[in-house]
């Protein structure tokens, strides 16, 4: 009896220290340097532009953050942490330099873009893409 008591508080502890982490991974800061966030979006965010960012989105991105950015990709049960949202304001209200800086240096589950996107106007069109996902 005391063995099955011993037994279950430890599953109990070795649980919550689990979520406890889990939480920690999907809620940690990601500081962006400010010459970075402070960076201007040359690309306009045209009809041209926003259909090529569309168009790398779906090719890069919506694996883990889904068609319409939600989050709900088909790789992003497999991940660590969650996929932003892209739709909500915690994500939209980021400047774009931010979000490029994200998308070319990626962190942990979130790939750096830099080299499978090499051309700097295709990533800027991402941005624009990001922006038409806003609630």
């Amino acid at each position: 009896m005391k063995r099955k008591l011993i037994l279950t508080i430890t599953v109990m502890a070795v649980g919550c220290m689990g979520l406890a982490f889990t939480s920690v991974q999907q809620t940690k800061p990601w500081p962006v340097p400010d010459k970075d966030a402070k960076a201007i979006n040359p690309v306009k965010p045209n009809g041209e532009s926003i259909a090529a960012g569309k168009a790398l989105y779906g090719q890069h991105c919506a694996s883990c953050h889904g068609k319409k950015g939600l989050g709900d990709g088909s790789k992003a049960a497999q991940l660590k942490t969650q996929p932003e949202d892209m739709s909500q304001s915690k994500l939209q209200s980021q400047s774009d330099g931010s979000l490029f800086y994200k998308i070319s240096a990626g962190r942990d589950d979130m790939p750096s873009f830099k080299k499978k996107i090499p051309d700097a106007e295709d990533l800027w069109s991402v941005v624009n893409y990001l922006r038409t996902l806003k609630k």
